[in-house]
This record gives C-alpha cells, sequence and structure tokens, in this order.
C-alpha cells in the first residue's frame, strides 16, 4: 500500500491518529526542548510541520538524526496527528519517531572516492533567481515555483486529455522520426547513424550524401509536427488528436523559444474552418477553466509572486465571446492607429507580438481570432481561397501573449494541393501518401496546433518558456 501524502493526511481530522509523513525537510527551528520540522513531498504548496519535544522523551535514535537534521534532507517522520496552536496551520504531527532517510548537508564534505565530494546542499532558505536554478533544472522541482509548476503541468495535461476524450477525439501516437517537413521551415534536427567519416565517403557525384546506407535508407528528421500523419487518421477515424514532442532547429536564443517542445495537434474531418475555430475556443475556455478550478492554490501563488492579475485575465477570456477579425481588417486597424510598433505592419507580413497584443487589447477588448492570411506567410497544405492570394487559416490571439494557437482547413483538393507544393519548391514525390488523402475518398477537414508550453506560461504567469518544462532545449542547452 503507498504512503499517504501530505495533501491527503493534511484534509485528515485531527484526531490523534498515528500517521506517517515522508518527504524533504524545507525548515527546522530549534527552542531547546521542542524542535519544530517542516516536512514537504510535493505533493501540495503546504507542508506538515512536525513537532518532535525533547522533554517528552525522544528515543537516542530520533535524537541522533535530528541533530544531523538540515533543508533538503529526506525524513519519514512518525507521530500523531493533532489540532495546531500556530496560525495557518489546522493540524500538525506530535513526532515520536524520525528516520532520517538521506542527508543535505549544508557545508561542503570531501567524498571517499575521486569525483563523489559532497557540495553543500544548494537550495538553502533563501530566494534564487530563476537563472541559477535552470543550471540545477535536476533540483528546482523542490522550489515552490517550479513544485507549482510543475503540478499544473500535470493537472492540463490530464484536462487536454479529458476534453478531447468526452468530445469523441481519438489519441494518435505520430511518429517523432520522418522524413519530411511539415512546416516548410527547414528548421530541421537531421537523424542520422553514419559516421563522419562514412559521410565523407558517400559523397553523390552531384553532391550531397547517400543516405542509402543510413540506417533508414533515406534522409530523416526530428519531426517539427504531428500533424499530416495525424490527417491520415482524421479521414478515417473524424475525430483524432495528438499530443507529443516536437522539434524546430531555430537558432533562437529567446525567453519565447526551445529546441524540444509539446505540440497538442488535433484534427478533424468534415469540419471547416469555422468549425475548427469553434472548438479552438471551447478548448481554451475548457482548459483554462480547469486550471481556475483545479489549480486554484498555485494559481494564487503565481498571482501573487509571479504576475499579478493572471487569474482575472483567466476569468476573462472563460467568459468572453471571442472576436473575429480577417487578417485584411486587422491590418487595416493597425495602420490606422497612432500607435508606434518597432515592427511596421502593412498588408503581407507576418504578425508580430506587438501586433498581436495591440489587437486583443485595444482593438478586440479581448481574444480575438484572426482569419484569411496571406498564402504567401503560411503553410503549404492551408486551403487556398477564391481570391487566389489569401488561405483559410486562423490564429488565436489573447491578452497579454498574442498568439496562443494557430490553425486553418486544410486544402482537401489535389490539384490545388500538388500545385501549391511545386510552387514552394517542394518535391510532391515525397509526399505521395499525403497526396492520396486527396485522391481517395477527399473531405473537407481542419486543425490547429497549440505549444504546450505556450499554454503553461500563459496560465502561470512565467516569463520565460525554458522555466514551464523540466528539462529545456534550447541553442547551447542540451544538459540533464
Amino acid at each position: 500500500m503507498l504512503p499517504l501524502l501530505i495533501k491527503d493526511i493534511l484534509a485528515l481530522p485531527p484526531q490523534s491518529q498515528e500517521v506517517k509523513v515522508s518527504g524533504w525537510v524545507r525548515t527546522k527551528r530549534d527552542m531547546k526542548n521542542l524542535v519544530f520540522v517542516e516536512v514537504n513531498d510535493g505533493s501540495c504548496f503546504a507542508g506538515i510541520q512536525c513537532t518532535f519535544d525533547r522533554a517528552g522523551g525522544l528515543n537516542s535514535f530520533a535524537e541522533k538524526a535530528l541533530e544531523a537534521l538540515a533543508t533538503g534532507a529526506s525524513v519519514e517522520v512518525t507521530g500523531k496527528l493533532v489540532s495546531s496552536p500556530a496560525s495557518g496551520q489546522s493540524v500538525e504531527v506530535s513526532a515520536s519517531e524520525l528516520r532520517l532517510l538521506g542527508e543535505a548537508p549544508a557545508d561542503d564534505r570531501s567524498g571517499k572516492y575521486p569525483g563523489l565530494d559532497v557540495k553543500a546542499y544548494p537550495l538553502q532558505k533563501k530566494r534564487h533567481s530563476l537563472e541559477f536554478l535552470r543550471e540545477i533544472a535536476h533540483l528546482r522541482p523542490r522550489t515552490n515555483t517550479f513544485g507549482a509548476v510543475t503540478r499544473i503541468r500535470s493537472r492540463m495535461s490530464f484536462a487536454i486529455h479529458r476534453y478531447f476524450i468526452q468530445n469523441g477525439f481519438h489519441y494518435i501516437h505520430t511518429p517523432i522520426i520522418t522524413s519530411g517537413d511539415a512546416e516548410g521551415a527547414g528548421a530541421l534536427f537531421q537523424v542520422t547513424t553514419l559516421e563522419p567519416e562514412a559521410a565523407v565517403k558517400n559523397i553523390l557525384p552531384g553532391g550531397g550524401i547517400d543516405h542509402s546506407k543510413d540506417f533508414f535508407g533515406r534522409k530523416t528528421f526530428l519531426t517539427v509536427s504531428g500533424q499530416l500523419e495525424a490527417e491520415t487518421y482524421a479521414l478515417a477515424m473524424s475525430r483524432v488528436y495528438t499530443f507529443g514532442p516536437t522539434f524546430r532547429a531555430e537558432n533562437s536564443n529567446t525567453v519565447r523559444h526551445l529546441a524540444e517542445f509539446w505540440m497538442i495537434e488535433p484534427e478533424v474531418a468534415f469540419a471547416a474552418l469555422e468549425d475548427n475555430m469553434f472548438l479552438a475556443e471551447d478548448f481554451l475556455k475548457y482548459i483554462f477553466n480547469a486550471a481556475l478550478e483545479e489549480c486554484a492554490d498555485e494559481l494564487e501563488f503565481f498571482d501573487a509572486h509571479v504576475e499579478k492579475g493572471i487569474i482575472e485575465t483567466l476569468k476573462q477570456v472563460v467568459n468572453a465571446k471571442f472576436a473575429h477579425i480577417t487578417y485584411t481588417d486587422a491590418i487595416k486597424e493597425l495602420e490606422k492607429t497612432s500607435a508606434v510598433f518597432e515592427f511596421k505592419p502593412s498588408w503581407g507580413c507576418d504578425l508580430q507580438s506587438e501586433h498581436e497584443k495591440y489587437l486583443t487589447e485595444k482593438v478586440a477588448g479581448g481574444p480575438v481570432i484572426v482569419t484569411d492570411y496571406p498564402k504567401e506567410i503560411k503553410a503549404f497544405y492551408m486551403k487556398l481561397n477564391n481570391d487566389n492570394k489569401t488561405v483559410r487559416a486562423m490564429d488565436v490571439l489573447v491578452p497579454r501573449l498574442g498568439e496562443i494557437i494557430g490553425g486553418s482547413q486544410r486544402e482537401d483538393n489535389l490539384e490545388k494541393l500538388y500545385l501549391r507544393m511545386v510552387e514552394m519548391g517542394m518535391k510532391p514525390d515525397e509526399y505521395s501518401w499525403y497526396l492520396d488523402l486527396r485522391r481517395y475518398g477527399s473531405v473537407v477537414h481542419s486543425g490547429f496546433g497549440l505549444g504546450f508550453e505556450r499554454l503553461i506560461q500563459y496560465i502561470t504567469g512565467m516569463a520565460n518558456i525554458r522555466d514551464v518544462i523540466p528539462f529545456p532545449r534550447a541553442v547551447g542547452q542540451a544538459n540533464f
């Protein structure tokens, strides 16, 4: 039987029942006969206070363990759950036994073997910068901030699956290794087993490496999106979604970019752009409402210590009716304003974050969905409009962030899709399987993509995307 978590122990009535608390020491206060030890196991924000009464006759084993106790040490405490006289807590443990499971010394110690020296536990009771904590990503989950991020990330993952399953979607595991570029952006991580020497020996007459001798017999990459593969299942099972890791080799060292991140990508058959817009709005409202209801303690922490107003922002999005505006009309709004932008807006440009925030906060006064973008700035698979200039794309913009979702109605016409590929310099024969979906039983279908870390950033207010994923992968960073 699994031991009780602290969040479960805190919910028990203080009836002097015996409990066993397992966790890590947050603080220790020694007041001669009484020693107060706060223990936390990560199951919730609150730790539980364990009170040791030396005058009550602690055994020598417990006394010795108590002397060695320091912040970060792992312990197992046995005692009776009683009402707490202290403010801010309803119960505490009147401890009778203590097992020190693993020390966390407050000073440097030499090891018995080379390389096994023990540095002082780096998470002493003081405020640490997020930059410092990023360097010790293996220990930062023990802090309040990253414990809260992790709990929200976990709950939101479950809420995402719950939403799609409740709405008739099937969860599809799309491949991590692919031979195509779904976005056409070219920022791909190549996957190969050819050693550099072997690659040099396998240069083709016209240049380039002969990948016929590679593991897969062709050039392959880490996926940038599961969308194309998801479409194959949507056109057989009507509603599917993917939720998995994707990879972008963009040489960008900003607070908004990761090289490895998770994507949520639903695909729906028999659904046009308007249906896709409804799905995106309904999905976001469901997830934000789940955060408000299921992560109240964590959100209060982030609202108080990270970014004030995030709870109210989430509530406003949940209760809002998302505005709709075409890209063309959005550009007109941006061009006529007296506001000064770093990047001057004009028809054909890609909207920047500053433009998107202006549209949500000044034009729409809330969430807005921008549609019908110029085809030149969007991917090959998007449905071409009758004007032959724009595509049936959509971006969902929210206050404080800008774009949070990007999607489109997919091109379901075989000839138009083929010509679009040729126009963009792609090789249609490499996507013959994707074209087959338009050859055999093609239907109107659509979908969108949402970066999971972008979603967690929005919910928590964390400024740097590297602080909402357990082990960030970015330019020059692949530790742990």
